[in-house]
């Protein structure tokens, strides 16, 4: 039986967000999109790659609370990203945009 795509990415992309360095290059990339969407779902891999039960005893949020905040559907309080960064190793920063 043949695994599905998504399956197979997630499979080689998360041991590799374990590294913070790997982590931060990932998400910088993904913000430089413009896309909170992508964005969303970059959050997620990290916070999978460390363990979602983890983050979520690390963050204080209960396990449903964080899948929520990082569903499809979710909308994460600034509060809830930084948590969960901080968990994982990273923190929110602010450069200069690029001219």
């Amino acid at each position: 039986m043949n695994t599905p795509r998504h399956e197979k990415f997630e499979h080689t992309l998360l041991p590799l967000l374990v590294d913070p360095k790997e982590a931060a290059e990932y998400l910088d990339a993904v913000m430089e999109l413009e896309d909170s969407a992508a964005l969303l779902v970059a959050l997620r891999h990290v916070a999978k790659a460390h363990g979602m039960a983890e983050i979520a005893r690390q963050t204080n949020l209960g396990e449903k609370t964080l899948f929520r905040a990082l569903s499809k559907t979710g909308n994460p309080t600034l509060n809830t990203i930084s948590k969960v960064l901080h968990a994982a190793g990273l923190r929110l920063s602010v450069t200069p945009a690029h001219t």
